[in-house]
């Protein structure tokens, strides 16, 4: 059993000063730390009010002897090192000494510890700095530590603490950096009554993936294993048709320690390059091991930044491990095929067979039967109007209808005098400019490439649309000028699994979301339960919409008209009309007319442009026509 001594002043000016205790995950970051370096096989983590008010984290291991208790609570008291020439090969998540001192200074701290070759266990407290209670008492071999009451005797403090929720899913986060860097830990997490976390400690990394990640995410990811120059990186890392859209599922582990390192994270995603979308994220669990002389952890008071002596390093043989585990473990998208119903007459005896079929259908009425429920078949629809999009009243051009040159000319020979019927103006004609028909603002349609972009001609120049981008513009103008959008409920509800901010970002906003076409509640363990969605998507994509609202919402510090315009984007972009998608030309000519009639119609919400224009004079002198 390692022994605690405080560090004299020299020693102690040399490290970089420790991390105050800033929130509630703060002081459960470094209680696991502790508990890790002390070889606990099993750590269980209990909050109450996202751990503002109760913190206890117990653990199995080596304990602290009843004469270092005391020590334990000073700064810079540690066993983990002991001269200066240790800060260089530092191999323990903990050596700073100052977690227990800091997190005294600010709550009531109690601890029950006992070492195995002690008969029985001390029991501490501390409030404020102060010692309080210093007793023998029975307690199992290891560690448990209880914090209350944080920043009682600061308040000032207190203002900057989050919703119980939010601290809630930080000290979460944390709990699940640890158990997927030590696998072979069993944790446990215990929130407000509730055990939310609970891994094997089996030693897999797969297996702790599973219980943090959820079964959808942990079946995409495939081995990594590679040994080269001297550093050893595993783990696990998605099929690039797995990439998220954004980084939220990347965690990288350095000796066992979470860092957040550009030299990892760089390297993992250029391995991606040219196999996942544009935009799309890979999902990694990475863990590199390197000399510890290499690698300097005293950089940051978080001890999440590090600096390698080597980056190239470091980054080469991270891309490698990378690179071939894409090349070696990914396979195409299997289909999932729903198994056939077992025939139960296969089952029955010959008399249930005989009473079974007195009440079987006839031949007649299954006729008459598929004759009345037989769907009529319909056109594809834009969305779930009943009039395609392009088509309807408002979106039709002020185009004079043409004439056949017969008609024309018996029309000439018998004129006939018809009544002009009075037209009531739609309220998009009556914001546009009224003005008579010519043909220089005549929109024609030439045609269309790829299914994709639409080719139109307008005055003197020809226009090139992305139909996708338009459409997508036009509904997302369309949302936010109406402040609402209607929902559709969903046949069964959906189950959806989100990690850290984005399940806290979702359950702070459903209202916000039901504004916008969505019923989700709150199913706990990280989960939401989605009831409806706005009524113009698919439902089929109902999980993949929930993730890519809650992604954006996440990425936003505060309720305001950027998350709204998250949220109306990622509507807008799935109930868009897809490229590819095949269109009439009765609806490619009314949504050239609309884009190249309005200037508020030229980026789709993302920024990308709608339409390129080529202008006549352009492609003359392209061709010659003129100089």
């Amino acid at each position: 059993m390692p022994k605690i001594n405080v560090l004299p002043k020299s020693i102690a000016e040399l490290i970089a000063a420790g991390e105050v205790v800033e929130r509630p995950a703060s002081i459960v970051k470094e209680a696991i730390e502790n508990s890790i370096d002390a070889g606990a096989t099993h750590v269980t983590v209990e909050i109450q009010r996202g751990g503002i008010t109760y913190i206890r984290i117990t653990d199995n291991g080596c304990g602290i002897a009843s004469s270092d208790v005391p020590k334990a609570f000073l700064r810079h008291a540690t066993s983990k090192i002991g001269k200066a020439d240790d800060l260089d090969r530092i191999s323990t998540l903990g050596f700073r000494g100052e977690a227990l001192a800091a997190t005294s200074a600010v709550s009531r701290v109690e601890m029950f510890t006992k070492t195995a070759d002690e008969d029985f266990g001390t029991h501490y407290k501390i409030e404020g700095g102060e010692e309080i209670l210093n007793e023998e008492i029975g307690c199992p071999e290891g560690t448990t530590l209880i914090v209350r009451d944080l920043f009682y005797n600061t308040p000032a403090r207190m203002k900057f603490l989050k919703k119980d929720v939010t601290e809630g899913t930080t000290v979460s986060a944390v709990v699940e950096r640890q158990a997927l860097s030590h696998p072979e830990i069993a944790f446990k997490l215990i929130r407000d009554g509730k055990q939310t976390l609970s891994t094997s400690g089996d030693g897999k990394l797969q297996s702790a993936a599973y219980s943090v990640l959820g079964r959808e995410i942990s079946n995409t990811l495939i081995p990594v294993d590679l040994m080269l120059d001297g550093i050893k990186v595993t783990g696990l890392a998605c099929k690039p048709v797995s990439c998220r859209a954004s980084r939220a599922y990347q965690f990288t582990f350095l000796n066992g320690r979470y860092v957040q390192s550009g030299t990892v994270t760089a390297a993992s995603e250029q391995a991606y390059k040219n196999s996942a979308m544009i935009g799309k994220f890979p999902v990694f669990v990475l863990c590199v091991t390197v000399p510890f002389e290499t690698v300097d952890v005293n950089v940051h008071p978080a001890k999440t930044q590090v600096r390698f002596s080597d980056e190239k390093r470091v980054f080469t043989a991270v891309y490698n491990a990378v690179k071939n585990a894409i090349l070696s473990g990914d396979t195409r998208p299997e289909i999932a095929v729903t198994p056939q119903k077992k025939n139960t007459f296969l089952h029955m005896t010959t008399e249930e067979y005989r009473q079974t079929g007195v009440n079987l259908p006839t031949q007649e009425s299954l006729e008459v039967k598929q004759e009345i429920t037989k769907p009529k078949t319909e056109p594809v629809r834009l969305n779930s109007d009943k009039t395609p999009f392009f088509l309807r009243e408002e979106f039709k051009p002020n185009v004079p209808e043409k004439k056949s040159v017969a008609i024309e000319k018996e029309q000439e020979e018998k004129p006939v005098v018809t009544p002009t019927p009075e037209i009531k103006p739609t309220e998009t004609q009556i914001a546009t400019e009224e003005k008579e028909y010519s043909p220089e603002s005549e929109v024609k349609l030439i045609g269309e490439a790829f299914n994709t972009y639409i080719v139109a001609q307008k005055g003197d120049s020809v226009f090139l649309i992305d139909k996708h981008a338009a459409h997508e513009r036009i509904l997302f103008n369309q949302f936010k000028a109406a402040h609402t959008v209607e929902s559709q409920n969903l046949l069964m509800p959906v189950t959806v699994r989100l990690i850290g901010d984005e399940y806290s970002a979702v359950t702070a906003n459903l209202d916000l979301l039901e504004q916008y076409g969505f019923e989700i509640e709150d199913f706990g363990n990280e989960s939401v339960l989605v009831r409806a969605i706005p009524a113009m998507l698919e439902r089929e994509d109902t999980e993949s919409i929930v993730t890519e609202a809650a992604e954006s919402l996440a990425a936003r510090g505060s309720v305001n008209l950027d998350r709204i315009d998250d949220i109306l984007h990622t509507v807008a972009c799935k109930a868009a009309i897809k490229a590819g998608y095949i269109t009439s030309d009765t609806e490619k000519l009314n949504l050239a007319v609309r884009v190249l009639g309005d200037n508020d119609i030229m980026y789709c919400p993302h920024g990308r442009p709608v339409a390129f224009e080529i202008k006549k004079y352009n492609l003359e002198k392209y061709f010659g026509r003129i100089q």
